[in-house]
């Protein structure tokens, strides 16, 4: 129908047939992509705003990757009651879903769940999840979540490798995770974790109180809560606390700045010799 539905030039005065069906659907499709680029835009603005919040009030976050349909929003739904959206397809999750979980040692944690990944995926589609995906790259912990009773369960962890890396995720701690193996046969489901890869069944519950240990022990030092009295030379130390911790309280005094604040574990050393009772 595209030659009957084009535009046809009639009357006096016309220069030519006119638009054609063709090029009118070229330039719906083009303001819609730009349409699209734009909320993506803002989604990612969104996130990033959400993102320096929680790094500002010092929330831990785990971000749950792997290749589609390993069970990453079952486990968020079983750890969390998150009620995702869980199904055999590909990309069921489309949006990320952020919950808290609190962790044996007592801290808090933050679980936010991404996209499926597949292989070969095409790069308008990376674009797409882009903003999804970064959610990996900020994060403190990586929960690598594999499928046990795959057939290439070994590729669709490199694939999921390769993309972390592409990402910049190197220096991010990972804690592997096989899912679904209650699929497995007896003799090699739910062995003792090896290599800090966990084998868990979100389906079944089984495995939980090892998964969450495992990811506790794989997250960095906490931040501490510390009382500083820091000289007025100090305000590039008093800088960093301000950027990287939660300020309770600061009064300045004249012999310095009384401090009350959680500090960033990278900075505990340099603050340590300031630190006083009194705040």
């Amino acid at each position: 129908m595209g030659v009957q539905l084009s535009r046809l030039g009639g009357g006096i005065g016309t220069r030519g047939p006119g638009e054609t069906k063709l090029e009118t659907d070229k330039r719906h499709i083009r303001t819609r992509i730009s349409n699209l680029s734009a909320e993506l835009k803002e989604i990612e603005k969104r996130r990033t705003y959400a993102r320096s919040r929680r790094k500002k009030d010092g929330v831990l976050v785990c971000a749950i990757v792997g290749y589609t349909n390993v069970g990453k929003s079952t486990l968020l739904n079983l750890l969390t009651d998150a009620g995702v959206l869980a199904e055999n397809k590909l990309f069921a999750t489309l949006e990320t879903t952020s919950r808290a979980i609190e962790l044996p040692d007592g801290r808090s944690l933050m679980l936010v769940d991404t996209v499926g990944l597949i292989r070969r995926l095409p790069h308008h589609l990376v674009e797409a999840f882009k903003s999804t995906l970064e959610e990996a790259s900020n994060a403190d912990v990586i929960l690598h979540i594999c499928d046990a009773s795959a057939e290439n369960c070994e590729e669709q962890a490199q694939v999921t490798l390769d993309l972390l890396s592409e990402l910049g995720c190197d220096g991010i701690p990972v804690v592997t995770v096989f899912n679904k193996c209650d699929l497995l046969p007896e003799e090699l489901a739910f062995a003792p974790e090896t290599r800090n890869a966990v084998l868990i069944s979100a389906k079944e519950n089984r495995g939980m109180d090892q998964l969450l240990a495992a990811l506790a022990k794989a997250l960095p030092d906490p931040a501490r809560r510390m009382r500083l009295l820091l000289p007025f030379s100090q305000g590039s130390l008093l800088n960093e606390i301000r950027s990287s911790g939660k300020l309770f309280s600061e009064k300045y005094t004249p012999d310095g700045v009384l401090v009350d604040a959680m500090v960033d574990v990278r900075l505990q050393k340099a603050a340590a010799p300031y630190e006083t009772e009194k705040a």
